[in-house]
């Protein structure tokens, strides 16, 4: 699996003690992963509200999505759960969702808590990554290990859409992972997709 490397410069390492827990975006093997840009929150050139938002192309792209799985899946078989969904893997590892789609059988709102859910989603869906790379960890390397984890939680199919590379991920068990260009269809479940390129070239987007 090949996904875009962005060059990286060695940074000087800041402590955990001195790096405020809001700050965290996920926590993978015991340790914490930071929200891109905690940097410059820390040296007071963006606020924490500034890093913690998407960009306005995630923005559409979310929304796309969304609006098609709304529009084409049985809501009386699925709940599609978003906004950074947490998932709890166990005590070493929280990650979390742009977009993470639950059988009702599984789960419900009648279930629903102020707790991150416990039970893995059937399919997560990933655009763009939001936790900072400038340390230890390509992007790479934490698309590989975050959706190891997935699904050997219980994930069923992991979909990254990369807008950089413009390309779109599909991981299911069993290392079996194809890379796709954004321009073809890509399914999602029960025959229910998406056309990342498809869309944007629709919408006039320099992005297409």
């Amino acid at each position: 699996m090949n996904a875009t490397k962005s060059p990286r410069k060695k940074l000087p390492r800041i402590p955990a003690k001195d790096i405020p827990a809001v700050l965290i975006y996920e926590i993978m093997d015991g340790k914490p992963i930071y929200y891109k840009g905690y940097r410059e929150v820390l040296n007071n050139e963006k606020t924490l509200e500034e890093i913690m938002g998407a960009s306005t192309l995630q923005g559409f792209i979310v929304a796309y999505i969304l609006k098609t799985l709304y529009r084409n899946l049985d809501d009386k078989l699925y709940n599609i759960l978003t906004n950074e969904q947490g998932l709890h893997l166990n005590r070493k590892n929280n990650l979390s969702a742009d977009i993470a789609i639950y059988e009702k059988t599984k789960l419900s709102a009648a279930q629903a808590d102020k707790h991150y859910a416990t039970l893995p989603p059937k399919i997560q869906i990933e655009v763009d990554i939001n936790a900072d790379m400038d340390e230890e960890l390509s992007e790479t390397s934490y698309i590989q290990q975050k959706t190891d984890k997935l699904l050997a939680f219980g994930v069923e199919k992991v979909i990254w859409v990369l807008s950089d590379s413009k390309k779109v991920i599909v991981a299911t068990p069993h290392d079996n992972w194809q890379m796709i260009d954004w321009h073809k269809d890509i399914e999602v479940v029960d025959g229910v997709g998406f056309c990342i390129g498809g869309y944007l070239k629709e919408e006039g987007s320099v992005f297409a």
